[in-house]
């Protein structure tokens, strides 16, 4: 039988994140869930790519833009499963477990639940609004995670390909379709700490409001951008 997962990885200059997100996949690479990784790459102009293929993982590249690599990325991958991960995540011991419980028992997609590596306060309380808008109004972003039957993918569309909001677009799309998976996914909070935690957090809101309420990706990517 063939390992189940597909690990999509989208990139872009990510070289000193992977180190940890690699290690703890080795967790379930152990296990027999994951059949391969594809990195799906933006034009990394660092060592990404030399540490794609360290570990044999398949290399893809593209037009940077997460919407359109993770649709490329999917377009290729041959696992039943397919497991969105960013490459700043930090999948915490035991996750290998409660993902293959999961997927036993729903066919459904699934994300986890969020924490920020060393964000202290701040960190805490913006990982609980996540929490609870993902909960609540089933929005979960990226830095969440997607865990998502092939099957399922296909039936809504997948990711389209726009430059933000790609995570938002999918989850929308899959409606109720959508369930904590039970494991915590750390992520880095850097971009926070740089940006202020208010600042970002208050950002972050006004672009998803203006998504919903129909403003252009393109539009809303340049501003992200700025």
């Amino acid at each position: 039988m063939r390992a189940p997962i597909s690990v999509l990885i989208p990139t872009l200059d990510a070289g000193k994140s992977l180190p940890d997100l690699l290690g703890g996949l080795m967790e379930a690479n152990a296990e027999g869930l994951i059949r391969e990784v594809i990195f799906t790459d933006g034009g990394s102009q660092d060592d990404t790519r030399r540490i794609a293929e360290a570990i044999g993982a398949q290399w893809i590249a593209g037009v940077a833009g997460r919407g359109g690599q993770l649709a490329r990325g999917a377009a290729v991958a041959q696992g039943e499963w397919l497991l969105v991960l960013h490459a700043d995540s930090r999948l915490a011991p035991g996750w290998s477990e409660t993902v293959a419980e999961f997927m036993g028992q729903k066919d459904q997609a699934g994300y986890f639940w969020l924490r920020f590596a060393e964000g202290g306060v701040p960190g805490a309380l913006v990982a609980r609004w996540a929490n609870l808008r993902s909960r609540a109004m089933g929005l979960p972003y990226g830095d969440q995670g997607l865990l998502i039957p092939r099957a399922l993918y296909d039936a809504v569309g997948g990711y389209p390909e726009i430059a933000l909001m790609e995570d938002v677009a999918i989850a929308r799309a899959l409606k109720r379709q959508l369930a904590p998976i039970g494991a915590t996914l750390t992520t880095s909070a850097d971009r926070y700490r740089r940006q202020g935690w208010l600042r970002r957090g208050s950002r972050n809101l006004i672009l998803l409001a203006r998504y919903l309420l129909g403003a252009d990706p393109d539009r809303l990517a340049a501003a992200y951008r700025r």
